[in-house]
């Protein structure tokens, strides 16, 4: 290889310089033969077959690949947060000019000191009961204000915010802005929920930021993060990374959401949603009072009717009604009373007039009065030369007694 002299009066290209030392990586024979041991971080599985990922240590890290020719090859189911040993050879990408290792074995060094760590300090919070399901507190329906806790140069600000317009207006938006990545990470995000609960007084928390690796992530595995999740006045949901992260903010939140977007949508209904339901309480409110109108008119006309029918006027109004009855009943009576008495008359007077001697005389009967008018009905009232008066049926005339005949003993005895 063509040593290049970098004091010569003549400068180098990018291209020239990264393709010089990838020459110089890999004419080194143990560069080109070299295991390697740290954690993965950033494992990508690509749509070509190729692997990606990072391995890591606390001091440096180092970009992989696996061609797909090899990664079938491959029998340990490597994953983020896996130690590893991995044999391959140096080289460098000269697009980016980054050094990587090509891999071509794998075997496993047992888990990272990182997720390690992860696991320890998840075992000593459940311990203190950070994590019990106890204290966890139901997210409100309805919030009238929400608190964020985030980035404000990272996407997951973005996402929220997108989804909180679309989703839900009503409520009041509070950005508690913080690093949720590096050193200083950990008090700034513990600090911002605190100031949220003392100074807004939100009815919910999103704590949240975009995927990243395991330590990318870490800031939420710190216990200082952890309490002040629990400690929270109001419900946190965390929205940490991807779903598949789990952070021990997770563990000690109140609801965890597998994206920023889904902490959002948990933390909110949905427009669309409330917009219905208020239809349908429209339509049964008014269904109601309908319902109560009805029977209130119903009410309304039955007291109207009670109050008519006790009104003064009412009383006129059925009394006279009531004396019209009455009367045409006491016609009806007097009608038939007189029916009777009249039939009843016609009979007296047909008896009467049967009874009556003038009848008799229309029969050739006649009645005889002396010269005073008084009638003579035996012949014991009379003398010879008396002077009487004979009524028949068209008239009366004179006459004397010239005789008279005492009974026969048979007669009187019949008398």
């Amino acid at each position: 290889m063509d040593q290049l002299s970098l004091l010569g009066p003549f400068s180098l290209t990018v291209t020239e310089l990264t393709h010089y030392l990838r020459q110089l990586f890999e004419s080194d024979d143990v560069l080109q033969d070299v295991w390697v041991y740290g954690e993965i971080s950033n494992l990508t599985r690509h749509t070509s077959g190729h692997i990606y990922f990072t391995i890591k240590d606390s001091g440096a890290a180092l970009k992989c690949v696996i061609w797909k020719s090899l990664a079938t090859r491959i029998r340990l189911p490597i994953q983020n947060g896996m130690a590893i040993e991995a044999r391959g050879a140096i080289g460098i990408y000269e697009p980016r000019g980054e050094y990587q290792l090509y891999v071509s074995a794998v075997r496993s060094a047992g888990e990272g000191q990182l997720y390690q760590q992860f696991l320890k300090l998840k075992a000593h919070l459940e311990a203190e009961g950070y994590f019990d399901a106890a204290h966890k507190r139901e997210i409100p329906p309805h919030p009238k204000k929400i608190g964020v806790v985030t980035s404000t140069s990272g996407a997951a600000l973005q996402d929220i915010l997108n989804t909180l317009r679309k989703r839900y207006r009503l409520a009041e938006i509070v950005l508690a802005p913080t690093a949720v990545q590096g050193f200083e990470a950990p008090s700034e995000i513990a600090g911002a929920i605190q100031r949220l609960n003392e100074r807004e007084q939100p009815d919910v928390i999103l704590l949240a930021r975009g995927g990243g690796s395991l330590e990318d992530l870490w800031a939420f595995n710190d216990e200082r993060v952890v309490k002040a999740v629990y400690n929270s006045a109001a419900p946190v949901i965390t929205g940490v990374g991807h779903e598949t992260d789990f952070t021990l903010a997770d563990f000690a939140s109140d609801l965890r959401a597998p994206t920023p977007t889904a902490a959002a949508v948990m933390a909110t209904p949905d427009s669309s949603d409330l917009s219905a339901s208020l239809n349908v309480l429209q339509t049964r409110l008014q269904n109601q009072v309908e319902n109560i109108c009805a029977l209130k008119r119903e009410r309304l006309a039955l007291l109207s009717r009670r109050l008519r029918q006790n009104s003064p006027l009412w009383q006129v109004q059925s009394n006279r009604q009531r004396l019209d009855e009455l009367a045409a009943r006491c016609s009806r009576s007097l009608n038939n009373s007189l029916k009777l008495r009249r039939a009843g008359f016609e009979g007296t007077t047909q008896r009467l007039w049967t009874l009556n001697p003038f009848a008799t005389l229309q029969r050739g009967y006649a009645i005889v009065t002396d010269e005073k008018g008084k009638v003579i009905s035996s012949s014991h009232q009379v003398a010879v030369e008396d002077k009487i008066k004979v009524r028949v049926s068209d008239g009366s005339f004179g006459a004397k007694v010239t005789s008279r005949n005492e009974p026969s003993q048979e007669e009187a005895h019949r008398k």
